[in-house]
């Protein structure tokens, strides 16, 4: 038998090397957010990839928020955050961290560098590091107190630490190249004054090491071997590597870059996401129409269908974007044969069945999923007064038009064969009432003589249907005129959300709770919003139309 070739992408394949040749015994990645904003479906794949690796290596996940700019951080955030990682099945185990519980360390780590020689404290203003900086055509110029002694250095060190020094005034810089071809080599900054309190370690704190500094070190404290991240990083690897390698760990992480995951025609920058959120144009971070992890769930999407996103999407070291229609067929590939498929009626127009004789309810049996018989089955309340959508009826229809109008036959779905007789109109012209006949012989929807009909159509009993709000979504943006005006302004779709607030569904919803989520017939999938809806007054979102024009891309 040939043995089975498994397909690796380029960072699994660097992970076999590492482990071939001895670099590293073990496999440890890590999910690193800032808390100062709602994860997105971009983020999704840097989790899915990073616990993915360590599960496949049998190895740890560690789960650490890089929290070293209080500025912007919040617990709402460490919080969303976590919640976002277990619901997309990311379990860290006991390997939460936060890069402030390692501060100590990091000021430690810092004042060695200095008695290095390898650190010095600046007092140049931000302006005009700036223009000591340099550019990508002209070198950097060396800062003024680049050669303070190591004394001094150490001495105003502890000085910042101990609150002496104003915001902005004094900062410590590692001491490399100020004309390295690499901007980010050109003396970067490893800490800054700051005072302000941090949601995790309050007022203890006046300076704060920066992002570049202390994320190489949290990698290397926690024995992470592969610190796996976006390409914008690729730049900044030879710093980290100068951190760990200058801190003197022995074994330090490596850091492997990859594509970031583009969604075409979706808003993921923080800043317009916010400036949505304060205009009032969306409910919150988690409005169904925005791809925020929270958002995503909110709307119904399941974390099967975004792993499965995930996973067509690739890993490559090529940026490129996948289509937002390719997250709605993995939605849709999940849910339809999994959900129950039930009767829901959107805009009611009421029918009668005139020679109907009871006024009793009379129970049908329904199948839940004709795809999945192991979903079972339910009973239907049907009775003389029912409801059918207004689509389903016309006065004048055009040529094939199957469904129900004056003369015509139709099935009602998993009931009975009926034929339409008249029909009420209001002063407007509008129909209020249709008026039909049934044929008791065809319960169940088949003919005994063997008549066919052509028309199908759903309905709920008016005596036991519950109300219901319904929220369409389309894209926030207008996807023919692309995400954004000339401008830099976001180009937003008028009809994003539309409300129908007097819709109708069969009573088996009744108790239905958050998240849970149907198929409607002929409909969609709709989910049970967690943020609105309520045991007496049901509101569904619907997650994703029933069909699309989307298709895998095969490989020939």
């Amino acid at each position: 038998m040939s043995e089975e070739v498994v397909s690796k992408n380029f960072i699994e394949l660097e992970i076999d090397k590492d482990l071939k040749e001895g670099v590293y015994d073990h496999v440890c990645t890590r999910f690193p957010p800032e808390p100062n904003g709602y994860l997105h479906i971009g983020h999704a794949k840097s989790i899915i990839l990073n616990y993915g690796l360590a599960k496949k290596y049998n190895g740890e996940f560690h789960m650490r928020f890089d929290d070293t700019n209080p500025t912007k951080e919040k617990v709402e955030f460490v919080d969303s955050i976590k919640a976002d990682i277990k619901w997309l099945g990311a379990d860290w185990g006991d390997h939460l961290y936060f890069a402030s519980n390692y501060f100590d360390r990091m000021y430690e780590v810092a004042v060695d560098l200095i008695k290095k020689g390898l650190a010095y404290v600046s007092d140049l203003t931000a302006e005009e590091m700036r223009e000591y900086r340099g550019d990508f055509e002209h070198p950097g110029k060396d800062d003024p107190n680049r050669n303070r002694s190591i004394e001094e250095n150490l001495q105003m060190f502890e000085d910042m630490k101990a609150g002496k020094y104003e915001d902005g005034s004094h900062t410590l810089r590692a001491k490399i190249d100020m004309a390295s071809p690499n901007i980010n080599m050109r003396d970067p900054i490893l800490y800054r004054v700051a005072h302000m309190t941090h949601h995790n370690t309050g007022d203890k704190w006046c300076i704060y090491p920066m992002y570049d500094f202390a994320h190489p070190l949290e990698d290397a404290f926690e024995n992470i071997t592969h610190s796996i991240c976006t390409l914008e990083f690729e730049d900044h690897r030879p710093l980290y590597d100068w951190v760990v390698k200058a801190a003197g760990f022995a074994n330090p992480p490596r850091q492997i870059e990859f594509a970031k995951m583009y969604l075409t025609n979706v808003v993921t920058g923080k800043r317009y996401i916010k400036k949505l959120v304060e205009d009032g144009i969306v409910d919150g971070w988690d409005d169904p129409r925005l791809v925020s992890i929270a958002a995503l769930r909110r709307r119904g999407f399941t974390p099967e269908s975004i792993r499965k996103f995930v996973e067509l999407s690739g890993v490559s070291k090529a940026n490129s974007s996948s289509d937002y229609a390719m997250l709605e067929y993995c939605i849709r590939e999940d849910l339809k044969t999994s959900r129950g498929r039930v009767m829901a009626v959107l805009d009611p127009v009421k029918l009668v069945i005139d020679n109907y004789e009871s006024d009793d309810v009379e129970w049908l049996e329904a199948p839940n999923n004709l795809e999945n018989p192991e979903l079972g089955s339910r009973q239907v309340p049907f009775g003389k007064e029912l409801y059918i959508d207004r689509e389903d009826f016309m006065i004048e229809p055009p040529k094939k038009y199957f469904r129900l109008y004056p003369g015509n036959e139709v099935r009602l779905m998993n009931a009975y064969f009926v034929t339409c007789t008249s029909y009420e109109t209001d002063e407007t012209g509008k129909v209020t009432c249709i008026h039909c006949t049934y044929d008791p012989a065809t319960k169940g929807g088949d003919a005994p003589d063997g008549r066919k009909v052509k028309g199908t159509i759903h309905w709920v009993a008016a005596k036991t249907a519950l109300k219901a709000e319904v929220r369409l979504y389309e894209n926030i943006v207008d996807e023919e005129k692309g995400v954004y005006n000339e401008d830099g302004s976001l180009n937003l779709n008028p009809n994003s959300l539309t409300v129908l607030k007097d819709c109708l569904v069969e009573p088996s919803l009744k108790g239905a709770k958050a998240y849970d989520s149907f198929q409607f017939v002929r409909q969609g999938f709709f989910c049970v919003d967690s943020k609105d809806s309520t045991e007496d007054a049901l509101v569904f979102n619907r997650i994703v139309s029933l069909k699309s024009s989307f298709k895998l891309p095969t490989n020939n």
